[in-house]
C-alpha cells in the first residue's frame, strides 16, 4: 500500500504554493502560567518589522516568524497541527511562531477546503517543503556573508552556525536570503529528527476562548451594520405566497424588510430586533412540490431495496451463484434516520457588497467555491472579492455549502448596506442540509465454515456511496462481493455530514459482522483476522485500505481493551474500520443500570501515520467517538407534511455530559505520512456499542437511534 501523496514540489509552488495549508492562529500566553509572577506580556507582533519571504512566511528582524495558515479550523486542530509541519523544517522555536489566518487566496494558495479528513495528508510533504527551502535560503545567506560554503552551516531554533562557531539569526539574514534564488530539492529532515511534530502543543487559540476574543463569525462586528434575520419556507415543498410586513416594521429597532425569492430578509440594529421582527411578519405560503414524510421516506426506501433499480459499484465473482450453492446464509436490513448538523455556532455571514467591491467575513469550509457562487449569482467579477474566514464553532460539512454566506451577500445587495446573516437555532435545524436517511441490506453466504459471498445494497435519499467506498473492507477479503445502490430523489436538502456515509455504514457492517461470526460459530475477532489474510498481497489496486495495518490496530484494541477478560458484569462490543486514509479499531464496554445498557468505556486504536500534535489528535479521537455514540444512541430527525418535527435542543437530544463514557486513545506509531483524524473515529462506535449492547440484553440493533429500538421491558424482564 502506497500512503505517500505525489505531490510535486516545485520553485513556483514554494512562490504561490501547491498544498493545503492550515487554518489561521493566534499564539497568545499560555492562560495557566499568568499566574505566575516572571510571565512577560506577549510581543506586540504589530510593532516588528517584518519581511515578506514568501506566501506562508514572514520573518521579523528579530527573529520572530508569522506563518500564515490559509485553511478554514473548524475545531480539527489544523491552526495548530498544520503550522508546526512548516515550523519543524524551518526548523525555529515554536514559541517564535505566531500563525495569522489567511484570507482567501487563489493566486498563492490552493485547496483552501476544510472537509474530507484531508488537511494533513495533502500538506505533509508540500509545507515541510515549504518551512525546508526558508531554512535553506536563510542558510545560504548567512553562509554568503561568510564566505563558507552552505553545507557547512547548521541551524537549530532560528540561529545558523558555521564550523568556525560563528553565529547568525534569522532575522539577522532574512533580507537577503529573501532576495535569493529558491533552491530546489531540499532535503526533509528524518522523522528522528523532529523536535516539533510528535510533541503536544496546546490549540493556539485556547487563550482566545477561554476569554472571550473575537474569533468566531457571530463575533464579526462592522460600524453601520445591519443584523438580518432571514423568514425561509417552514416546509420543504413550500414557496412564498404573499406578505404582510407592517407589524414587522413597526418593531424597535427593525429598519428594512427585503423579500428576495421565496424568503425574507428582516434587517435591524440588533439580533434581537431582527429576530422578533421576523416573528411579526404574516404569511401565506403554498405547496409547490410534494410534502414528504418520515413514514413515506421509509416505505420508499424499502420499496428500492426489494426492488431491482439499482447501480452496481463493484462486482467480483457471482454473488448469486455463490448464495445458491451456500451451506448458511445471513440476511439484515438496517435503517437510519435524517441527521441535522447542530453546529455550536448557528450559521452565520457577514456580507458588504458595493459598486467597487465585494467583502465577506464568516465561517466557512469552503472558500472558494462559495465566493466563485456569489460572484456568479451578483454577474460579478470573482476579482473584485475578498473573503476573510473566521474561526468556526463547528462545521462537520454543514459549512461546506455557502447557501447562508450567499444570502447575506443577496441581501446586501439588495439593501446596499453592509449586513450579517445571523440563524437562530430553529433556523439552523430547520433550514438545513442533513444527512440523508440510508437503508442497508446486507447478505453473506458461509460454505464450508468461511464467508463465500458478500451482497450490499444500499437504498438512499438522494445520494449513495461515494465511488471509494465500496473498495473498503470487506472488499478482497471475499470472491464472491456485490455492492449495489438505488437512490430517491427528495425536496428535502441533504449533503455531507460528519464521516459522510461510513458514519452509518461501519455500523451496519460491523453489527453484521458480528452476528456472522456467531452463526458461524467462530471468534469475532480472528473472523476480521481471516478475511484479512485473504487481501494480504493483492495486486487489487482498487483496494484502499491496508490489510496489515487493519490487522494491527485490531490485535492492539485486544491487547488495549482487555478483550474477552472484561470483569463481570462488563459486556463488550468490538469494531473495525477503515475510512479517510486511516485504520481505527474501537471495543466499547457496556455495563447494565437498572436495566438499562449504558458505555462505559470505549477503547480506541487509531493507526493515522506519524501523529504530528498528538494532544490535537487524541481530542480529535475523544470527540469523534463521542459524536459517534451520541447520533447513534439518540440522533433522529423526522419530517411531517416536509416539516422538520425538532427544531431546538429540548426535542433533538444530542449527547449529554453524565452519558459521555471514558475514551482510552492508543496510536500506532510508525513513521508513514499522516492521514485524517477528525472524522475516521466516529463510525467504528455504532457497530461497537451496538455489539456490546447484545452482549449485554440479547437484543440485536437494526435501526438508528438504537434509544428508540431497545425493548425496554423486555432488557429490565
Amino acid at each position: 500500500m502506497k500512503s505517500s501523496n505525489n505531490i510535486q514540489f516545485s520553485r513556483r509552488s514554494f512562490l504561490r504554493t501547491s498544498a493545503l495549508a492550515s487554518g489561521g492562529m493566534l499564539v497568545g500566553f499560555n492562560l495557566f502560567n499568568a499566574c505566575k509572577p516572571d510571565v512577560k506580556p506577549p510581543v506586540d507582533l504589530s510593532l516588528l518589522n517584518y519581511n515578506d519571504f514568501n506566501a506562508f512566511i514572514k520573518i521579523s528582524d528579530d527573529g520572530k516568524v508569522t506563518i500564515f495558515s490559509p485553511n478554514p479550523e473548524i475545531g480539527q486542530g489544523v491552526k495548530t497541527s498544520m503550522p508546526m509541519l512548516i515550523a519543524e523544517e524551518l526548523d525555529v522555536a515554536w514559541s517564535d511562531v505566531h500563525v495569522a489566518q489567511g484570507a482567501l487566496d487563489t493566486k498563492n494558495f490552493t485547496r483552501q477546503v476544510a472537509g474530507g479528513s484531508q488537511s494533513l495528508r495533502q500538506g505533509w510533504e508540500p509545507l515541510r517543503q515549504t518551512g525546508a527551502t526558508a531554512r535553506q535560503m536563510l542558510v545560504n545567506a548567512a553562509a554568503a556573508r561568510w564566505g563558507v560554503d552552505a553545507s557547512e552551516c547548521t541551524t537549530k531554533e532560528g540561529v545558523i552556525k558555521n564550523a568556525n562557531g560563528d553565529e547568525l539569526g534569522y532575522g539577522e539574514v532574512v533580507h537577503e536570503a529573501a532576495a535569493l534564488e529558491v533552491p530546489e530539492d531540499v532535503k526533509l529532515k528524518d522523522p528522528k529528527d523532529f523536535t516539533i511534530i510528535g510533541k503536544g502543543q496546546s490549540n493556539v487559540d485556547i487563550d482566545e476562548i477561554v476569554t472571550g476574543k473575537p474569533l468566531f463569525g457571530l463575533d464579526y462586528k462592522r460600524e453601520g451594520m445591519q443584523y438580518v434575520s432571514v423568514l425561509r419556507p417552514p416546509a420543504f415543498g413550500q414557496v412564498l405566497e404573499s406578505f404582510d410586513d407592517s407589524s414587522a416594521r413597526s418593531v424597535n429597532g427593525v429598519n428594512d424588510v427585503i423579500r428576495f425569492g421565496d424568503k425574507i430578509a428582516v434587517l435591524a440594529n440588533s439580533t434581537w430586533s431582527a429576530m422578533k421582527g421576523k416573528k411579526a411578519l404574516k404569511v401565506e405560503w403554498k405547496q409547490d412540490t410534494k410534502a414528504e414524510s418520515t413514514e413515506m421516506h421509509d416505505k420508499l426506501l424499502m420499496d428500492l431495496l426489494d426492488g431491482n433499480k439499482f447501480e452496481t459499484f463493484r462486482k467480483d465473482g457471482d454473488v448469486n451463484k455463490a448464495f445458491a450453492e451456500a451451506d448458511q446464509i445471513l440476511e439484515r436490513t438496517y435503517e437510519s434516520p435524517f441527521l441535522p448538523h447542530n453546529c455550536m455556532e448557528p450559521m452565520n455571514f457577514f456580507a458588504n457588497v458595493t459598486t467597487d467591491k465585494i467583502e465577506l467575513v464568516g465561517p466557512i469550509q469552503t472558500p472558494a467555491r462559495t465566493a466563485s457562487r456569489i460572484a456568479g449569482m451578483l454577474g460579478r467579477d470573482e476579482s473584485e472579492i475578498t473573503l476573510e474566514m473566521t474561526r468556526m464553532g463547528g462545521g462537520f460539512g454543514r459549512r461546506l455549502y455557502g447557501d447562508f454566506a450567499m444570502e447575506a451577500a443577496e441581501i446586501s445587495h439588495l439593501a446596499k448596506k453592509p449586513v450579517q446573516v445571523v440563524f437562530s437555532r430553529e433556523d439552523d435545524m430547520a433550514a438545513g442540509i442533513y444527512r440523508p436517511a440510508i437503508k442497508y441490506r446486507i447478505k453473506a453466504a458461509v460454505k464450508e465454515g468461511k464467508v463465500s459471498a458478500y451482497h450490499l445494497k444500499e437504498a438512499a435519499i438522494n445520494s449513495n456511496m461515494y465511488g471509494l467506498i465500496p473498495n473498503f473492507f470487506p472488499a478482497g477479503a471475499v470472491a464472491n462481493y456485490q455492492v449495489d445502490g438505488a437512490n430517491y430523489k427528495s425536496n428535502i436538502t441533504t449533503g455531507a455530514w460528519r464521516a459522510p456515509y461510513t458514519n452509518f455504514l461501519a455500523s451496519a457492517e460491523q453489527s453484521f459482522f458480528d452476528e456472522l461470526a456467531e452463526l458461524m460459530e467462530v471468534d469475532r475477532i480472528q473472523l476480521h483476522l481471516d478475511l484479512l489474510q485473504n487481501v494480504k498481497g493483492t495486486t487489487d489496486e482498487r483496494i484502499q485500505y491496508s490489510p496489515e495495518r487493519l490487522e494491527g490496530v485490531i490485535k492492539k484494541v485486544v491487547e488495549a481493551s482487555n478483550y474477552g477478560k472484561s470483569k463481570e458484569g462488563v459486556y463488550q462490543g468490538f469494531a473495525v474500520y477503515y475510512c479517510h486514509n486511516t485504520h481505527v479499531a474501537e471495543v466499547a464496554d457496556v455495563v447494565m443500570d437498572n436495566g438499562f445498557p449504558v458505555v462505559k468505556k470505549v477503547t480506541c486504536v487509531v493507526d493515522c501515520g506519524i501523529v504530528v500534535n498528538p494532544l490535537g489528535a487524541e481530542n480529535q479521537v475523544v470527540g469523534g467517538v463521542i459524536d459517534g455514540i451520541g447520533h447513534a444512541m439518540y440522533g433522529e430527525l423526522t419530517f411531517d407534511d416536509g416539516e422538520p418535527q425538532s427544531n431546538n435542543f429540548n426535542s433533538y437530544q444530542l449527547i449529554r455530559m453524565n452519558q459521555t463514557p471514558q475514551v482510552d486513545v492508543h496510536f500506532i506509531q510508525n513513521n508513514i505520512a499522516p492521514t485524517g483524524l477528525g472524522e475516521p473515529t466516529l463510525p467504528p462506535v455504532g457497530g461497537a456499542i451496538s455489539n456490546a449492547i447484545y452482549a449485554a440484553t440479547g437484543k440485536r440493533l437494526y435501526k438508528q437511534p438504537f434509544i428508540n429500538n431497545l425493548d425496554l421491558e423486555q432488557v429490565i424482564g
